[in-house]
């Protein structure tokens, strides 16, 4: 079993080493192998410098000549994984690496389509703005309602998807949407999201938080969208 890192990254000098460290150092579970892809958004801040320097086997760096967007750097990294399963990392350290673990270890036992971490199970649930948890609680709420799903927290950043089924997708958003259609286009499948608890550490704006309410607007808008089947779910063969 293979798993394919997705580290996508705009402006985070201050973080994409820790990160890329952090998840270097996560012990893989038995018959387990493991690519980190790290896909920088034409940062401006000197990420790119940070990254020119790393020289690692499990390691490719891959850069975007312009700005696309985060769904587009996640989709960089699927048309480039060569993993059984992929797992997206967010290049700040809101979400703790060390926790892999936990998705392969489920994997081992279950074999879902699809595994999304919660950060809304198991207790603790952390927030910086109660404006952020009532948008999600909203957002999760309608993708459930729409498309069948059962999940309690649809707008975590920490998602495993197997690769067949991920590659089947007809992935078109290009920004922070494809957190949303992901989801979406899995649940009309005909495939169940698995979820497990994890940690959360959030960070405010002043400290590079990049979510803005709009973005639960633009959600909205591409729930409608796939639920009235306006781009088809999978690709053409």
């Amino acid at each position: 079993m293979k798993l394919s890192v997705i580290i996508c990254c705009y402006n985070e000098r201050a973080t994409i080493l820790d990160v890329i460290e952090k998840t270097k150092a996560v012990p893989l579970n038995a018959g387990w192998a493991r690519e980190i892809l790290v896909v920088d958004n034409c940062s401006t801040d000197g990420t790119r410098d940070l990254l020119g320097a790393i020289h690692h086997p499990e390691i490719r760096i891959i850069y975007h000549e312009k700005n696309m967007g985060k769904g587009m750097s996640i989709r960089t990294g699927i048309a480039n994984m060569t993993g059984d399963y992929m797992l997206i990392q967010d290049a700040d350290l809101e979400y703790d690496p060390a926790e892999h673990v936990k998705f392969m270890h489920y994997v081992d036992e279950h074999r879902p389509p699809a595994l999304f971490g919660s950060r809304l199970l198991g207790g603790d649930v952390r927030t910086q703005y109660l404006r952020t948890l009532f948008g999600n609680r909203v957002l999760t709420g309608l993708t459930n309602l729409l498309f069948g799903g059962k999940l309690t927290d649809v707008a975590t950043a920490t998602k495993m998807v197997r690769a067949d089924v991920v590659k089947s997708l007809n992935l078109t958003t290009t920004d922070f949407n494809l957190d949303f259609e992901l989801p979406n286009k899995i649940l009309l499948a005909g495939h169940r999201i698995h979820e497990i608890p994890i940690t959360y550490n959030p960070r405010t704006y002043e400290e590079g938080k990049k979510i803005r309410a709009v973005h639960g607007i633009y959600a909205i808008r591409t729930m409608l969208r796939d639920r009235l089947g306006l781009t088809p779910v999978l690709k053409k063969n």
